[in-house]
């Protein structure tokens, strides 16, 4: 019989209801609740209270009959999206090792995580004077940042609206675009130029460039871009580092099987 520990450091709520999904997760088939409650430790009434909520998320599926329980749907998903990301992460590891290498810069590799912008793996700029970005949530940032914008250049209108209508477009800085149809306009802009910029619209003194991956479908699967200090945002670097990206994404789409997205783009040797 296993029991839950007390330990003021964890919320006993979520280990009770972690400890639920791992008992059928290991089950060969569906569990009554009483069977759950036996092998968590829990008392039924406490145990059931728990397997309701986990229920009503779907982290938890019910048999027609009502009795028996297993893991839901959205176990799967969440697992799935997990293998999705360390993929993505996986594949576009090498074309970010040269892009950092070729730009000098900080480089970035992000996705959109439901209506958050993660960013999944950071290169660090190999130049002395650098941007540190460790620590700092995206999270609501994707209107202010190149790598969020990259995204939802190619992402349905109406998507885009219902993002914008959860998170809102928190004004960061003073360059920080909080009015909706100036941000469509931006996005407009970026599916034609392939680029997309933050000229210190998430950070003080930090301009960025980004372009978004899309497999064989177009879907887009997430971004990449580069960060760098203010002082190096010239117009001849900041050129090089937007060729720099957009050469990257063209390398990468062929992986994804999307050689047609970026025609015109060659690899400089």
């Amino acid at each position: 019989m296993k029991r839950i520990l007390k330990d003021n450091r964890q919320i006993q709520s979520v280990a009770r209801a972690l400890d639920i999904l791992e008992v059928l997760a290991k089950a060969p088939g569906e569990l009554g609740l009483n069977e759950v409650a036996l092998m968590t430790g829990l008392n039924v009434s406490t145990c059931h209270h728990i397997v309701q909520t986990l229920l009503t998320r779907g982290y938890v599926s019910q048999a027609q009959r009502g009795q028996g329980y297993a893991l839901g749907s959205r176990v799967l998903e969440l697992s799935s999206f997990s293998a999705r990301q360390r993929s993505l992460v996986d594949i576009t590891m090498p074309e970010l090792k040269r892009l950092n290498k070729v730009a000098g810069e900080n480089v970035h590799l992000a996705v959109m995580q439901g209506t958050d912008l993660v960013v999944l793996a950071e290169l660090d700029s190999t130049k002395v004077v650098r941007v540190v970005t460790g620590g700092i949530s995206y999270a609501s940032a994707a209107h202010a940042t190149a790598l969020g914008k990259a995204i939802l250049a190619w992402l349905p209108e109406q998507e885009v609206f219902r993002l914008l209508d959860q998170k809102g477009q928190t004004k960061f800085t003073e360059n920080t675009i909080t009015n909706r149809h100036d941000l469509i306009e931006a996005l407009r802009h970026i599916r034609r130029f392939g680029v997309a910029e933050d000229e210190q619209e998430f950070l003080p003194g930090v301009m960025s460039v980004g372009a978004a991956l899309r497999d064989y479908s177009g879907t887009v699967l997430g971004s990449l871009g580069c960060t760098f200090p203010q002082d190096r945002g010239d117009k001849d670097h900041l050129q090089t580092l937007k060729f720099a990206v957009k050469e990257s994404a063209a390398s990468l789409a062929e992986k994804f099987g999307r050689t047609h997205s970026h025609r015109g783009i060659r690899r400089r040797e």
